[in-house]
């Protein structure tokens, strides 16, 4: 497994992912789910590194437990929670611009998933070095919906997702005009991810393919 150690600017040094070419020149980001730097989030930048990109992906839970891979079950949930709510939203953002950083002078963007999905709407609303953002079902987005994004951003929901209602759509819709959102009526939460019961196959097929899209339009 291949990492790179990163200092964020306030000194906190952590773990990143790394995948793909190093002379590639386009970077990538791929922000985690509530569950570590685990197989899926390990298969889905390997995926994104055969597309062109040099990936990182932080170890975020690094400021509270190093080398964090947790499943999906109750327990695995109610242990990656406790982990994202020791760690404050700015020490993460730093973590990020750390990546984006070191990404150095690439065309970059971001995309998250669960929790990374909502670090992908505040990264491109707060910080600096990014070029686009794709945020699959973040559920915090519609808490900073009146936030104001840097960079072209599309965002990803499951029409079944019980944790992000219909209400909470509208509400970044209503917010957010020039965001393009895209609601996938079969799927629920983590319908991106092969490792969950509510994994969608042709909602995360036709998810990757704009997202896909999306990047090679941006980052040129």
């Amino acid at each position: 497994m291949s990492t790179l150690s990163l200092t964020s600017a306030d000194q906190h040094r952590f773990e990143a992912y790394v995948a793909g070419d190093e002379q590639a020149e386009r970077g990538l980001i791929v922000l985690q789910e509530i569950f570590g730097v685990n197989q899926h989030i390990r298969n889905t930048c390997e995926r994104f590194a055969e597309q062109g990109y040099r990936v990182l992906s932080p170890a975020l839970f690094d400021r509270q437990e190093k080398n964090v891979e947790l499943g999906y079950t109750a327990e695995d949930v109610q242990a990656g929670l406790a982990l994202r709510n020791g760690i404050a939203l700015d020490k993460t953002l730093l973590d990020i611009q750390a990546c984006v950083d070191a990404l150095g002078s690439r065309k970059i963007g971001i995309v998250g998933y669960c929790w990374g999905g909502s670090l992908s709407w505040l990264a491109a609303c707060r910080l600096q070095g990014l070029k686009a953002a794709s945020c699959w079902y973040g559920s915090q987005i519609a808490q900073n919906a009146q936030e104001q994004p840097r960079i072209p951003v599309q965002m990803h929901f499951g029409a079944q997702d019980h944790s992000i209602p219909a209400s909470a759509i509208q509400t970044i819709k209503d917010a957010q005009k020039d965001v393009t959102i895209y609601v996938y009526e079969p799927a629920g939460h983590g319908f991106g991810c092969d490792h969950r019961p509510d994994f969608h196959e042709a909602s995360y097929k036709l998810a990757q393919e704009r997202t896909l899209a999306f990047f090679a339009d941006h980052l040129r």
